[in-house]
């Protein structure tokens, strides 16, 4: 199947986004992790997203320039206590199997390209979901605390997104997932922001994930987890993104 599906696969999958909804608002009435949500506005200056680094390559790379609508800077966090683990050793472990950490009953990551077992620059995934929220994504940075990755072509959306995993100095580990995407085309857009399916599956999945991180670090939960949104209007939106330019 090529990266950019057609217009008639989308009508296809569209028909399984009941099953995407129906598995999020099953899991929604047991949840009982506390979220603290909020959405504020965001500018350009303050919520670009960061350039990709000079190494990775931009072949059929889904950038913000390539989106439509807002651009939304999103950010969660969950603070991880009574661990030992190390900020290093976790990303490792996480890095050694993304599906131990993911919510594979509605959400998978499948390696198309890299050797098994680690996450390097260069790897490619596609994540496999209920409905039409499949997407190709390459790892463009690592670092011992943390992975990049960056939409390819064909994507509900067009950005990057960042895992990284920070130690305080209470000894804490904090773990971070950071967005900063826009609609990869107009249908895309009007399920994330008129309808709220895709946003709302989003925000379980990215949820559930730092869930299960804390799980993986051996460690307990504090304060909930942390979900903020800045949205950049279209008419704050440059020419060219940050993240195209260099």
């Amino acid at each position: 199947m090529p990266r950019r599906p057609s217009p008639f696969y989308r009508l296809v999958t569209a028909g399984a986004w009941p099953v995407g909804i129906a598995l999020t608002a099953w899991d929604y009435m047991w949840r009982i992790t506390p979220l603290h949500r909020r959405e504020l506005a965001g500018s350009m200056q303050d919520d670009a997203p960061p350039p990709l680094p000079p190494r990775a390559s931009r072949e059929e790379a889904q950038l913000t320039d390539a989106g439509v609508g807002p651009l939304f800077h999103r950010r969660y966090q969950a603070r991880i206590a009574g661990t030992d683990v190390t900020a290093e050793r976790l990303m490792a472990r996480i890095a050694g199997d993304l599906n131990e950490v993911a919510p594979t009953e509605f959400a998978r990551f499948i390696k198309v390209d890299g050797k098994k077992g680690t996450v390097e620059e260069g790897d490619e995934y596609v994540v496999r979901m209920p409905g039409p929220w499949d997407g190709p994504v390459r790892v463009v940075e690592r670092t011992p605390r943390s992975f990049r990755l960056a939409t390819l072509e064909g994507h509900l959306e067009a950005g990057q997104i960042e895992f990284r995993v920070d130690a305080d100095d209470s000894g804490e580990l904090v773990f971070t997932i950071e967005s900063w995407a826009r609609s990869g085309d107009q249908l895309s857009r009007i399920m994330y922001q008129r309808m709220h399916m895709a946003k709302e599956v989003q925000l379980h999945m990215w949820t559930s994930f730092l869930e299960r991180v804390v799980k993986a670090a051996g460690g307990r939960l504090r304060g909930g987890i942390d979900v903020e949104t800045r949205i950049v209007d279209d008419d704050d939106m440059t020419a060219t993104s940050a993240d195209n330019s260099r």
